[in-house]
């Protein structure tokens, strides 16, 4: 490697939103988080939504919130419908 062109490498500290700090290295003197592995809704199992002006709310006002057994219903009721429809039996032709 060249000498003095590489930005030097140092320990930072880490701070999230939610208020966790951790160690790490980096060329920047300070990082801050939106989003890190503490809050992470895919590493907590938690749903945490965050809402910008109001997206989250017009959605479900729009669409309605509906739970997983909720929409499990509706698709069997559906499915039902439609099985219905097909199980008619046609009439022979009438020969003259």
């Amino acid at each position: 490697m060249k000498e003095g062109i590489h930005p030097t490498y140092k320990d930072v500290d880490v701070r999230c939103a939610c208020g966790n700090t951790f160690k790490t290295r980096s060329t920047k003197p300070e990082l801050h988080l939106e989003i890190c592995s503490a809050c992470h809704p895919f590493f907590t199992g938690r749903q945490k939504l965050i809402d910008t002006e109001g997206r989250v709310e017009r959605f479900t006002k729009k669409y309605g919130a509906q739970t997983s057994e909720q929409r499990k219903t509706a698709a069997k009721a559906a499915k039902a419908k439609t099985s219905g429809a097909t199980k008619r039996t046609k009439k022979a032709p009438a020969s003259a």
